[in-house]
């Protein structure tokens, strides 16, 4: 049995950009449940790239590629994980929630 995905990357990966081939390879690593710090260490790159590619920032459309590689390669598990785009979560609270708190 092969194993998918390094924990560390080969010296070839380590020294070159990302490339639209590694995005869709990270699109079906996430759908795959692989921890984003071994995406990291296998692609030797800053997590920002990852989110870029999530949020399809750079290489738009390789979700789109990475689905349609995603159901030929594994049939079968498309209803186990959601297909949608990263959606960021504001580390800024919403002000309205402050009401639920009593005031002392």
């Amino acid at each position: 049995m092969a194993i998918a995905f390094l924990n560390e990357p080969p010296p070839i990966v380590a020294r070159r950009p990302l490339t639209e081939n590694d995005a869709v390879d990270i699109w079906i690593a996430r759908w795959l449940r692989i921890r984003p710090v071994d995406l990291q260490r296998r692609y030797a790159c800053d997590p920002r790239r990852l989110y870029e590619i999530w949020e399809e920032v750079r290489f738009p459309g390789s979700r789109k590629r990475a689905l349609e590689e995603f159901q030929t390669r594994f049939p079968g598990l498309e209803p186990r994980f959601d297909p949608g785009p990263h959606r960021r979560i504001p580390a800024v609270p919403d002000p309205s929630q402050l009401s639920l708190f009593p005031e002392v």
